[in-house]
């Protein structure tokens, strides 16, 4: 099943280009859409003038950021002026937290709080803003990994500035109560961002429906350019800009606009609203039928997270005795790109952060692959994965099996419920 907004000419491209490869790390970047593309090369060549010069040149780009805000805010469903660029999802992230927390810090709101499966923008911010004295608390989450609204309601005080829970996890595609938590933080007089990341252009994202005051999300998580992200920042919202120099985005982000990447940012939104409904069915079914055939030909295999309430692309799945890092490199030896969870990660040979706040044990954390699918996926992709995986699997388990003698390999009773450690409240520590 290949998606209907893929023309012939272009799948032929991606085929040739990309020949006896596939691709399901669609959480970690996507392809550019062939319109994207198209529009990001013209702009590059024939919309080349500053956006703040007064010039015929300056006023062609400006028209064109204009047009790009427009597309932008139509798909979340925001005022055009509410939208501000920046270079991509951290960089909105951190001017969503560090922008709040220097707006409120006058009133002595001096507490954040963000769930404990954040994206490591979000973490590390709150680390950073630690070390300036600011109290951070980490939101434990379900082993279902999703946060629970009561739990947030318990850790709130009066001194709350923001809280940060991200609408869908990058690693295993859960989706959070965001419009529950964001009406329990406003009840307690704090601010709520989400990062939408991973969810705006897979499933409709409604910055007003979901509560929010601050909304994250990157053109190159749904086949737009790198280099081009937004921070929704709803009208009346107190925020104090982490760049300064000149007037950009109405004061609030400055620093010459990279039309280029706006423009493709643009039109992979126009895009999105257009195919969102479509391809999320085609996709999600892909998904299922790919997860679906690994538990099905795999032994010992099992889904991470609730399987019900997650974006349509993504699923992870744990390898019972199976190392991930040595299951990707196998799998990419196949031409197959997999991931081991979020690609800003990667190089640590941590366990996965996501995986532990859900309570899974260290091995269970570390024996798990994120598939993720999505514009040039198909069936014949994913019964390709299906019918590789059980002897690349089997193979491996031997290895680990005749290296280790069966010591320190758990079984998947190991990540039982009745063994999984509990997820206690967690405070990240403020560095000495």
């Amino acid at each position: 099943m290949s998606s209907p907004f893929v023309t012939d000419g272009y799948r032929e491209w991606y085929n040739e280009r990309f020949a006896m490869r596939i691709y399901f790390d669609y959480n970690a970047t996507t392809p550019l859409a062939p319109e994207v593309a198209e529009a990001t090369t013209r702009a590059l060549r024939d919309q080349f003038g500053n956006a703040s010069s007064l010039h015929h040149f300056g006023q062609q780009a400006k028209a064109a950021i204009d047009e790009a805000r427009s597309a932008v805010a139509a798909l979340i469903n925001a005022d055009p002026s509410e939208i501000v660029f920046t270079s991509g999802g951290t960089e909105s992230d951190n001017f969503a937290i560090r922008g709040a927390a220097d707006a409120l810090e006058p009133t002595g709101r001096r507490h954040l709080v963000a769930s404990a499966i954040e994206h490591e923008a979000v973490l590390n911010t709150l680390k950073a803003l630690g070390r300036r004295g600011w109290r951070t608390t980490l939101l434990p989450v379900e082993q279902s990994g999703i946060v629970s609204p009561d739990r947030l309601r318990e850790l709130l005080t009066d001194d709350t500035a923001l809280v940060s829970v991200m609408h869908a996890n990058n690693e295993i595609g859960t989706l959070q109560p965001v419009a529950e938590l964001a009406a329990i933080a406003h009840e307690r007089g704090a601010l709520m961002h989400t990062d939408a990341v991973q969810s705006t252009g897979k499933i409709p994202v409604d910055a007003r429906a979901l509560g929010v005051d601050l909304l994250s999300l990157s053109a190159h998580k749904f086949d737009g350019p790198k280099g081009a992200g937004v921070l929704w920042i709803k009208r009346g919202t107190r925020m104090q800009p982490i760049l300064t120099g000149g007037k950009q985005e109405r004061t609030r982000r400055a620093g010459t606009e990279n039309v280029p990447a706006l423009v493709g940012l643009g039109v992979a939104a126009r895009l999105a609203a257009m195919k969102m409904s479509a391809e999320a069915a085609r996709v999600g079914a892909l998904r299922d039928r790919l997860e679906e055939g690994i538990l099905r030909s795999v032994g010992g295999t099992s889904v991470n997270g609730a399987r019900a309430s997650r974006v349509p692309n993504t699923t992870n799945i744990s390898f019972d005795h199976v190392e991930a890092e040595s299951l990707l490199i196998a799998l990419d030896l196949e031409g197959v790109a997999v991931s081991t969870g979020s690609a800003c990660s990667s190089g640590t040979l941590e366990p996965s952060h996501v995986l532990r706040a859900m309570g899974f044990s260290a091995h269970r954390s570390q024996n798990s692959l994120r598939f993720s699918l999505g514009m040039f996926s198909t069936d014949e992709e994913v019964d390709r994965v299906v019918s590789l995986l059980p002897a690349i699997v089997e193979k491996l388990r031997g290895l680990t099996s005749r290296r280790d003698s069966g010591f320190g390999i758990r079984d998947s009773a190991a990540s039982s419920p009745k063994s999984r450690v509990a997820n206690p409240e967690s405070q990240i520590p403020n560095p000495k």
